[in-house]
């Protein structure tokens, strides 16, 4: 069975593609940005996805609040699906620690309270809401958080929550992101679930976050990872004995044979500064702009924005745009249009959930609505 699914703050579509290749429909889309959603219709074209059912919506989500197109739509699916869910992940820039850190007063922050109320006037069978570890870690932010959380919790939604690291399911890179999901009590009844006093919040046992991550973040932490080589450009270097030889930037590269992408070719050209690419050691991240990614190890998270520059590992040159994509485990049929601009295709690409972050995420929501007896992990 396919459960439907509407998306919000889409993006170029990597956290939908996750839903859409397990077992999920996508019936909506939107999103404000134009060259995201031009990325997400195009991308689309190319891998031979059929349009979303209920098409394509550019603008900004606090229009959606009293659309009435919106309410039909739901109203049709309803009748149709007994289970229909809402996914995003609204812009993060105002919990980010290097963001603007604004919080719940910025505009984007207050994007996240317009998702929850979304969500609470629909009233979908169940919601994912994924953003940055500062909402979640960050004090003040977490008021805000768990604000958020109290009214869904009002409006009838039961929720598990975890800090998710995109390396954990198989993607070449150290992303932390909270991941917040929400079911109705009629999702739950299956399972024979018993509300525990006034609380909303899952026990830890009942959602199985584990079941479907392919490393544990400890066992990863302890593989013997290299950390700075000197660079040379187009040099060999051996892979490390006692990797995982998944998570490493070089598997990925080969894996998508990014030289010959379509956005092969795509990178920033320096105007002066090639002499500063070349002193910097492969592997040697230790600085915010300028970091040379190593080619038998994971990347720093893709955020190609406010000065972040990520060097190839063994070119004297930044990564391409099929590089970024590779880093982001996107599947190689995957391509950006060639006339966008490189700051908006390297900004769609780290604005992006990794697609096997996502791929793994669909599949445990999936298999726990159709309630399959799963051995459930403490989470």
């Amino acid at each position: 069975m396919k459960y439907p699914v509407f998306s919000f703050f889409s993006g170029a579509g990597f956290l939908d593609m996750g839903f859409e290749d397990n077992g999920f429909e996508v019936v909506y889309v939107n999103e404000l940005h134009k060259p995201f959603l031009k990325t997400y219709q195009h991308s689309r074209e190319v891998m031979r996805k059929e349009k979303p059912r209920f098409g394509y919506h550019q603008g900004d989500i606090t229009e959606l609040m009293e659309q009435e197109q919106l309410q039909s739509y739901i109203e049709e699916i309803k009748k149709e699906s007994n289970l229909f869910g809402f996914i995003g992940g609204p812009p993060c820039p105002d919990f980010s620690v290097g963001g603007k850190n604004k919080g719940r007063e910025g505009e984007n922050g207050k994007l996240s309270e317009t998702y929850v109320d979304l969500i609470c006037q629909h009233t979908p069978s169940f919601f994912l809401f994924e953003n940055v570890k500062g909402l979640w870690r960050t004090k003040r932010h977490r008021e805000f958080f768990e604000e958020m959380k109290a009214k869904l919790h009002a409006n009838g939604y039961f929720t598990t929550e975890r800090l998710i690291n995109s390396l954990e399911y198989g993607t070449p890179q150290h992303r932390e992101r909270i991941i917040l999901l929400g079911f109705r009590q009629e999702v739950l009844k299956h399972y024979n679930f018993q509300k525990e006093f006034n609380s909303y919040v899952l026990p830890q046992k009942f959602f199985p976050w584990l079941s479907h991550m392919k490393y544990n973040m400890e066992d990863i932490k302890r593989m013997p990872w290299p950390i700075t080589n000197e660079f040379h450009e187009d040099s060999i270097l051996s892979e490390p004995i006692g990797i995982a030889t998944e998570l490493t930037v070089e598997y990925w590269l080969m894996k998508n044979n990014t030289e010959n992408h379509p956005n092969g070719l795509q990178f920033f050209k320096p105007r002066a500064g090639l002499a500063k690419f070349l002193k910097i050691e492969e592997g040697d991240d230790s600085k915010k702009s300028y970091k040379r990614l190593h080619r038998w190890r994971y990347s720093s998270t893709a955020a190609y924005g406010n000065n972040e520059v990520h060097l190839h590992p063994y070119k004297a040159r930044r990564i391409s745009v099929a590089e970024a994509l590779a880093i982001q485990s996107m599947p190689p049929q995957f391509e950006i249009p060639s006339d966008i601009s490189l700051t908006d295709a390297f900004k769609t690409i780290g604005n992006g959930v990794p697609y096997l972050a996502s791929l793994g995420i669909a599949k445990t929501i999936h298999d726990f609505l159709g309630m399959k007896k799963l051995h459930v992990n403490s989470v």
